[in-house]
């Protein structure tokens, strides 16, 4: 009995075989010529979206490159106008005297400002220097006063105080002028 009960058993184990058999047998018949280009066109859209993200991707590294090449010494660049921005004043301070009693000392200092300047122009800083007269631009001009200035016309550029600065087009330090608020008509010389 209990031989019985034990080939009853694995009969059932052998019946669950053959039924799994079938079953894989059923699933390697061919698909339908429709199923299979439903699943083509799956893969040429998911292929075709791969490539584009690819293409995305190398265009993306490509322009951040590029940016970081312009514009990754801005930093840097910026902290050195403080020495620029000393340099000028120093050479501002310099009589006719000091000039001709220290010109070694003042040539030195004119091609340090030079040096600078020139090292600046090779990574694409350039220097803002708004003119007297010069329509106010909040683009790149800071305003930090405003005076009425006889002759001259409302939002002109009247002092210059500090230079501005900007790399590869775009503004590092808007140049620091004052600006007329004079609303009397200019007065023309006859």
């Amino acid at each position: 009995m209990i031989d019985d009960k034990e080939n009853a058993f694995l009969d059932d184990i052998d019946e669950i075989e053959a039924e799994m058999e079938e079953q894989e047998l059923a699933d390697m018949e061919p698909a339908s010529v429709e199923e299979l280009e439903n699943e083509n066109r799956q893969l040429k859209d998911r292929l075709m979206r791969a490539m584009a993200e690819t293409e995305n991707m190398r265009k993306r590294g490509e322009r951040d490159r590029r940016e970081a090449e312009a514009y990754g010494g801005t930093k840097l660049a910026r902290d050195l106008l403080s020495v620029h921005d000393n340099l000028d004043r120093a050479l501002e301070t310099i009589d006719d005297k000091l000039r001709e009693e220290s010109a070694a000392l003042v040539e030195g200092l004119e091609l340090t400002q030079r040096e600078l300047l020139a090292v600046f122009e090779k990574h694409k800083i350039v220097k803002l220097d708004p003119a007297v007269g010069e329509k106010f631009d909040p683009k790149l001009h800071q305003a930090m006063f405003e005076a009425p200035v006889p002759n001259t016309v409302k939002g002109t550029v009247i002092q210059t105080m500090a230079h501005g600065f900007t790399i590869a087009g775009r503004l590092i330090r808007a140049a620091q002028v004052g600006v007329s608020s004079n609303t009397d008509p200019v007065k023309t010389e006859e």
